[in-house]
């Protein structure tokens, strides 16, 4: 019987799909395995199910004699050397199309919080600060109307903009190539990142971090944006050079941030809690019962097709 490794808890219902083909382990520890744990543990394994926290390098994949597969319980797929992987033969997939829809209504939890001061006004309330009626107590922001910049038009840009249509919001993208259903479907027009980052009231990340979307968004391109902008990010901390955001905050050149993702994960900046125009969320853009469920059996699936000998469903 074939060996999995599964590096930490998934639901119970993936755990089961996966044993009635194959011998599963289950890292139990609470934590992430270290590298060198990894590199002793992994090449035990014709298939490996992996976290998005778990740093699948070269040192590591080069290990691996006779693993398959290295199936990612995340869409990203970033933390795992797939040039490396794809020399060596062994199969890299990830699970795109499930958490579409929940990252992006993440995305719009992020934009409704900051745009009406949510989580401030919350803090206030529950700590005896809720005084006098004055015209301007805790203004925020409408959403309504408002001219929403994507940056990434693929399947959760997609769910992002489909769930504007409601607010009637222009839409403007940008993306690595244009993308003439998205906006013939959303009425979406393409414009180059400089107008986007200029012409849009809310900004909102959508993209894969690659080499190229690296400080996509730098100190120089975060000054273009209107001051009254809101600026989203649930795709990856790394597309923002962290310490420009905050510089950008503390100048007050933009209206606030809500970030579900950050550059050195689980480190938060200290400036960034203390700013109370910025939403915080500890990466949990896929977290619903459904999704993270959904998640787990395509991940199993996939380990199942592979060792099977068939194709993967989502390989990268």
């Amino acid at each position: 019987m074939k060996k999995v490794l599964v590096t930490d808890l998934i639901p119970e219902s993936s755990i089961n799909l996966l044993q009635e083909h194959f011998d599963v382990t289950v890292n139990k520890k609470g934590r992430n395995l270290t590298k060198d744990e990894m590199m002793v543990e992994f090449k035990k394994y014709d298939g490996i199910l992996t976290m998005f926290t778990d740093t699948v390098d070269q040192d590591i994949i080069e290990t691996l004699d006779h693993t398959e597969i290295i199936a990612n319980y995340a869409v990203g797929y970033n933390n795992i050397d797939t040039e490396c992987a794809r020399s060596k033969g062994i199969i890299v997939t990830n699970t795109p199309g499930v958490l579409s829809d929940t990252t992006a209504e993440t995305a719009w939890a992020l934009l409704f919080a900051v745009s009406r001061r949510v989580v401030e006004a919350d803090h206030l309330l529950r700590n005896g600060g809720w005084g006098r009626f004055s015209y301007d107590f805790l203004s925020g922001q409408d959403i309504y109307k408002k001219t929403i910049g994507i940056i990434g038009a693929g399947r959760i840009g997609q769910k992002m903009a489909e769930k504007t249509v409601g607010f009637h919001m222009p839409i403007l993208y940008h993306n690595r190539n244009r993308n003439f259903e998205f906006e013939e479907k959303f009425n979406a027009k393409y414009v180059d990142l400089e107008t986007l980052l200029k012409e849009s009231d809310i900004v909102s990340l959508h993209m894969p971090l690659t080499n190229e979307t690296h400080h996509l968004l730098d100190y120089e391109k975060l000054c273009l944006m209107k001051e009254h902008a809101t600026l989203i990010n649930t795709a990856r901390g790394p597309v923002i050079d962290e310490k420009a955001l905050i510089k950008v905050l503390e100048e007050k050149r933009i209206f606030g941030a809500g970030l579900d993702v950050f550059e050195h994960e689980p480190m938060v900046p200290e400036a960034l809690i203390k700013m109370k125009n910025v939403v915080l969320l500890p990466h949990i853009g896929s977290s619903s019962i459904e999704t993270r469920s959904a998640m787990g059996d395509l991940a199993a699936n996939n380990i199942i097709a592979v060792l099977s000998g068939k194709a993967p469903l989502t390989q990268v």
